[in-house]
């Protein structure tokens, strides 16, 4: 009838034939679970490689935000091979340092070895000693300005060490007793023999302008159409600005459209959040749409952040990082 199961018996399998069907799966589940075994065991990845995978599954930032040593302490307590490790599992692809050069040459070493595992790029390090109290540029002393170029000749092998492209330059605080115009005039001739210097190298200076309203008082470099006008009278691939957003913010504002008008001389971006110079997020800029605008003309290079953490440990550093989402996320 149809919709019935058959009522055709089929004979009973013997003893023999059961022990052999038996002895068959047991062989076969035996071979599954030791090739199961030896699948599993290598499949087991290195650490390396456990890093590696992590970085390529990661999120993809639009920019090159580029974390500074200290900045996931907690998250990496293990030094700076540790902490590079972190920032790579996060996303992120760049590293700044301001005090490179005053590490060993076994950590600087260190440090461009795992950048170079990790797909990362060297961001900024500081050139030389600034000036905070003394016109060591804008002077036009000759004995400061040759400290300066030999500092700029002693950062080449640092920068080769890391494979680093930028360097920070700040010309130091202005000469009370000279009228601008001579400084300037200094300023540039000290720099565009610097430029000369890293030129054949293909390293870059970027000088920075500080805002003085606030964090620098007396330093000579301040606004960027002042830092425009300096590189562009040194006219060298090797001299750049480092557009420091949270500085102009503070000292002039009107942050696209200075952007926009100082565009091919931009050889470097630096964030913080004003006031308190935080992540994005706990100030008053508005980073997604200055991010958005910079990748919107093209922007290859690195955004350094610059800036501490608004809350401390394990939380404030995760807060970093989340702001960095928000900000990238438009």
């Amino acid at each position: 009838m149809k919709g019935q199961a058959s009522s055709v018996e089929r004979p009973a399998p013997s003893v023999e034939q059961g022990r052999r069907d038996f002895i068959a799966t047991a062989t076969a589940a035996a071979a599954a679970l030791a090739i199961g075994d030896v699948a599993l065991l290598n499949a087991q990845p290195s650490h390396e490689s456990r890093v590696n995978d992590h970085v390529s599954q990661s999120r993809s930032f639009k920019l090159r935000y580029a974390p500074h040593f200290g900045m996931f302490r907690q998250h990496a307590p293990g030094g700076l091979e540790n902490e590079l490790e972190f920032m790579a599992s996060e996303g992120f692809t760049a590293l700044e340092d301001n005090g490179l050069k005053d590490r060993s040459v076994a950590d600087q070493e260190l440090i461009g070895r795992t950048l170079a595992r990790l797909n990362m790029r060297m961001g900024v390090f500081v050139a030389h000693t600034i000036g905070w109290n003394e016109a060591n540029l804008a002077s036009g002393n000759e004995a400061a300005r040759d400290t300066f170029l030999q500092q700029v000749r002693d950062s080449i092998p640092v920068a080769q060490r890391v494979n680093a492209r930028w360097m920070t330059v700040v010309p130091g605080h202005v000469d009370r007793r000279l009228e601008m115009s001579y400084q300037t005039a200094h300023v540039t001739e000290a720099l565009k023999r610097a430029a000369a210097i890293l030129e054949p190298h293909g390293l870059v200076i970027v000088i920075e302008p500080l805002n003085t309203l606030r964090d620098h008082p007396g330093q000579f470099l301040s606004r960027i159409p002042q830092a425009y006008q300096i590189c562009r009278a040194v006219g060298s691939p090797s001299l750049k600005i480092l557009f420091d957003i949270y500085h102009q913010q503070i000292t002039e504002g009107n942050l696209i459209p200075n952007i926009n008008q100082a565009w091919d001389e931009v050889g470097y971006f630096q964030v913080g959040d004003n006031p308190g110079r935080r992540e994005p997020g706990t100030g008053e800029i508005n980073y997604r749409n200055v991010f958005r605008h910079i990748h919107s003309r093209g922007w290859q290079g690195i955004v350094g952040m610059e800036h501490g953490n608004s809350r401390p440990g394990r939380e404030g550093e995760r807060a970093v990082i989340d702001a960095y989402v928000a900000a990238d996320g438009w």
